[in-house]
């Protein structure tokens, strides 16, 4: 069963199209990834899914969520679903349980239902010994996780995250994914945009990859690893003492990416690279498997949109 249908979607802002002509489906139970650079249009998207933006009608785009259309039937979709927006919009003169109590209201929980979900998920998020502290006395991290949990009171069947551990420290991030590999192990849908590659590749069964409001990518992200890129890459960073190694020298088989600051050498087989490393003495260099970002920047580009 598909949770989420869009279907030839636009948006525009006068001039600028933010989302163009996309299309693509989510799965019950899965985690979808929605990629790209700044401005690629990722949070336009979700905005519409939920109902926070309309849609531009005159292409004939549909947007479908458990059936209902975001358009006209943006409350039904609210009750099914859990927002996790950029910011964290908690208030600040509330305490954690006021904040989560106050939220569940929107929802008509009883009182007594509400307290024991709020346990529940302060206990699940790791912020029990928090319930009475002040907003303001919370670590980025702790309001991030508490923003989560307000997502989840009403026990949602769609979990919609936007850059939900930008900033974060490493510990709170893996945190992060932990959680949320139980929430879609229990069937809970997940939609997310990230900036951190490796954050997708570690949750998403899906990720899309997107550039100035277009589809460019999509699939399981071992399978986008394995089909797009080769599979080892050398970097090195380009100095005045940088030995030539450019493309006349470099032998058959192996790809050159070079920017103003560094020489990338890609390769499907280890040995070469390794052969050209032993010519750069004692130059540094890096030599690694490749990753979705080597991916995602293959697909996007390394420049900076000029939106950004």
């Amino acid at each position: 069963m598909n949770v989420i249908k869009v279907h030839n979607i636009s948006k525009s802002f006068g001039r600028l199209c933010a989302v163009c002509d996309l299309s693509f489906e989510v799965e019950e139970g899965t985690c979808f990834g929605l990629l790209g650079p700044n401005g690629a249009g990722k949070t336009t998207m979700m905005k519409m899914i939920y109902g926070r933006s309309s849609r531009d009608n005159h292409d004939g785009g549909t947007i479908s969520v458990f059936g209902y259309d975001p358009a006209r039937e943006e409350l039904a979709i609210k009750y099914l679903s859990g927002v996790v927006p950029q910011e964290n919009n908690l208030d600040d003169e509330l305490n954690v349980i006021q904040n989560l109590m106050i939220y569940s209201k929107f929802y008509s929980l009883p009182g007594k239902v509400a307290r024991e979900r709020i346990e529940v998920l302060l206990d699940f998020l790791e912020l029990s010994e928090k319930v009475l502290s002040p907003i303001k006395e919370l670590s980025g991290g702790m309001q991030r996780r508490l923003v989560i949990a307000r997502a989840l009171l009403n026990n949602p069947r769609l979990l919609i995250l936007d850059e939900p551990t930008t900033g974060l420290d490493p510990q709170v991030r893996h945190l992060i994914w932990d959680k949320l590999r139980q929430l879609r192990a229990q069937r809970t849908t997940i939609l997310l945009t990230t900036h951190y590659m490796e954050e997708a590749f570690q949750i998403c069964d899906t990720v899309l990859i997107m550039d100035k409001g277009r589809r460019v990518l999509e699939d399981n992200p071992q399978r986008l690893l394995r089909e797009n890129i080769e599979a080892y890459v050398l970097e090195v960073p380009i100095t005045d003492g940088t030995p030539a190694l450019r493309e006349p020298d470099v032998p058959c088989g192996i790809r050159v990416d070079h920017t103003e600051a560094s020489l990338r050498f890609y390769a499907q087989d280890l040995e070469p690279l390794k052969s050209l490393a032993d010519r750069l003495s004692d130059h540094p260099y890096y030599l690694r498997q490749t990753t979705l970002e080597d991916v995602f920047l293959r697909a996007t580009g390394r420049a900076l949109n000029e939106k950004q």
